[in-house]
């Protein structure tokens, strides 16, 4: 492909990517209140006023605006163009991976869920289904069909049966542990949205990606939980919404898997 169309490419990725991202912010907002998504139009959480059109431009609005509502002045959190600019650099990630495919469509709409749930997580402990079911289903279908275009540079499955093993062992690799937790402490451990965001992830990834998931996020998630419960009052009872640790990881593994891969059979050939 040449240079020029190459980097037309990347940037229509990008500013898909930014303007999804911009959805993503109202989804994260709204989902978890059960408000429509469509309707009303965006507007200032702390004034009411209705959001502008040239003041909802992806990244450069909160830019221009220094941060604030150009009505009320009240700030507008860095989380908003962070969504966005991650979500954008995530598309163009996609896109020099697996080009124009139908792996980069189910690619880019399971990412951006992920994205979505991280944060949900992050503030509502929650990972809705709305957002979970479809992501196993289009998970599945990228391994039914999506076979073009994939290469070594994505830890992704290779065919229905590996999608299909995957995220049947990670909803049970959770559910056991959920199921365990409850019989020894007699108090739920981890939620059932938890085994659905990792059955999706299981079935983008396959059962050989599994692994290194769950070694990241469990690593990631227990360093970050003994933090929260030095500083917390509840201590080790504080809870820690795992599902973070699992978007996180899952984003980590399918960009990076083969490399990290590589690198941990060359430490063992040393």
């Amino acid at each position: 492909m040449p240079t020029g169309m190459t980097l037309f490419f990347h940037f229509y990725a990008f500013a898909i990517g930014t303007l999804i991202g911009s959805f993503l912010n109202v989804v994260i907002h709204r989902v978890p209140r059960e408000v429509s998504i469509v309707f009303p139009a965006s507007r200032c959480p702390s004034c009411g006023h209705k959001i502008r059109p040239w003041d909802n431009v992806p990244v450069l609005a909160w830019l221009w605006l220094g941060g604030r509502c150009r009505d009320c002045r009240a700030p507008i959190a860095a989380r908003y163009p962070l969504v966005e600019l991650a979500n954008g650099l995530f598309y163009v990630a996609i896109f020099q991976r697996t080009g124009i495919s139908f792996t980069s469509l189910c690619l880019a709409a399971i990412v951006s869920m992920t994205i979505a749930l991280i944060f949900i997580d992050l503030d509502f402990q929650l990972l809705p289904d709305v957002l979970t079911y479809p992501a196993i289903v289009i998970a599945l279908v990228m391994g039914w069909i999506a076979t073009d275009q994939r290469g070594d540079r994505m830890l992704l499955a290779d065919s229905l049966l590996e999608s299909a093993a995957g995220a049947v062992i990670g909803a049970g690799v959770l559910l056991a542990i959920s199921l365990s937790y409850l019989l020894i402490r007699r108090i739920e451990g981890m939620g059932a949205g938890d085994t659905k965001m990792l059955a999706y992830i299981g079935a983008v990834t396959g059962w050989k990606g599994l692994f290194p998931l769950m070694l990241i996020a469990s690593i990631t998630g227990s360093v970050v939980g003994v933090l929260v419960a030095m500083r917390s009052e509840k201590g080790m009872q504080v809870a820690v919404p795992f599902g973070v640790f699992l978007g996180m990881a899952f984003l980590v593994v399918i960009f990076f898997g083969p490399t990290l891969s590589s690198w941990y059979v060359a430490l063992l050939l040393r």
